[in-house]
């Protein structure tokens, strides 16, 4: 993706991404989740990811542990690792990941897409 391409906004049913750095080596996106929406139940099989929650807060089902959101939280999600983001209130996510963009292995989602194989 060139930089003439960025910023670019991808719409979700839960909010919006704005992805801000895309290259062969890693990516950086902004997540807006709105209050009430969630995430699939997902994982990646080799994408890895760092979250850094800036405002709001909500759930995030890392594993089998459900931890409370909330400003200043950074955690790091290992490719195979099931997680899930639940709104409480808007939310203002900065992601930061390896370049795998398109490898998400939905296991539930609230939107109505399909699990991948």
């Amino acid at each position: 993706m060139s930089a003439e391409a960025l910023p670019k906004i991808v719409e979700k049913p839960w909010g919006r991404e704005i992805w801000y750095a895309v290259t062969d080596r890693y990516a950086g996106k902004v997540l807006e989740v709105r209050a009430g929406h969630a995430l699939s139940l997902q994982y990646h099989r080799q994408k890895k990811e760092t979250l850094y929650f800036r405002k709001g807060s909500g759930t995030l089902v890392l594993g089998d542990e459900e931890i409370p959101i909330r400003p200043d939280l950074s955690v790091t999600i290992e490719p195979g690792t099931r997680h899930r983001i639940v709104a409480a209130t808007d939310l203002e996510i900065l992601e930061v990941s390896t370049p795998e963009l398109d490898d998400v292995v939905r296991l539930e989602d609230r939107y109505g897409r399909t699990a991948q194989p």
